[in-house]
């Protein structure tokens, strides 16, 4: 995606990438609207309207704060992370859709900060139909190497700061999780940091997203797997009460 983000650009995407699941909802709705009018069935309709409408308007409405609103593509907080931290070769992985180097290498240009980006993507195990839209819209980015998600074509102890935004919760399992944090931990720098930024799965995202917080994982889930890959947390914070920020050495 282009640095300059438009101020709907975030909430856009999503719809794009999610449109039968938005479409379903709106259909629900109308259809309740409708049997909204029978005596018999108004209960019926009544929670279809405002089932499907408190989808529409509250994952809409969160998507529309998270991506568009904060500070989370405004790099403020990236910024406090890398105060205290080596910086030169930074390395951001991806699982298909890369909306951030773009952005990062305008934020943090060379020669000063020396970029590489990782596409993981592998349709194999990442079936998801919402991937495969964001791919067929946002190629990867010139340069992007493709790499398996456990043997990157990356040096040992040769990364200052490895990234991970929004994209590692497209590795389902525990062990292939496990198997990027390993990776991410061999490539990692003497003082280098491990940055994740992710939804998880908790009552805040349940209220957002209802049973779409499923397709994220629980803080615990995270914790085992950069532990299973030998990394530990340094810090964490929200960046609303939606996504979370891991700092990882």
């Amino acid at each position: 995606m282009s640095p300059e983000r438009g101020k709907w650009d975030g909430m856009w995407a999503i719809v794009r990438f999610n449109w039968p699941f938005y479409a379903v909802a709106l259909g629900l709705g109308l259809t309740g609207i409708f049997a909204g009018s029978q005596p018999a069935v108004i209960e019926t309709g009544t929670l279809l309207v405002f089932g499907s409408g408190y989808f529409l308007l509250g994952s809409l409405g969160v998507s529309h704060w998270v991506y568009d609103c904060s500070e989370l593509y405004r790099w403020s907080w990236l910024e406090r992370i890398l105060k205290d931290t080596p910086t030169g070769n930074m390395l951001l992985c991806h699982s298909g859709f890369d909306e951030a180097s773009a952005a990062l290498r305008v934020k943090f240009p060379s020669p000063q900060f020396r970029w590489r980006v990782l596409d993981h993507y592998d349709p194999a195990i990442m079936t998801e139909a919402s991937i495969r839209r964001a791919r067929k819209l946002f190629p990867p980015t010139p340069g992007t190497e493709p790499a398996n998600f456990g043997q990157w074509p990356v040096g040992s102890a040769s990364m200052d700061v490895i990234f991970g935004l929004l994209a590692i919760h497209e590795l389902r399992t525990h062990a292939e999780r496990a198997a990027w944090f390993a990776e991410a931990r061999r490539c990692l720098a003497p003082g280098g940091r491990v940055v994740i930024a992710e939804h998880v799965r908790d009552a805040a995202n349940l209220l957002a997203f209802g049973p779409g917080f499923l397709h994220f994982h629980s803080v615990t889930a995270w914790r085992k797997s950069w532990e299973a890959g030998g990394l530990t947390s340094d810090r964490h914070f929200r960046i609303t009460p939606f996504v979370r920020v891991f700092v990882l050495n």
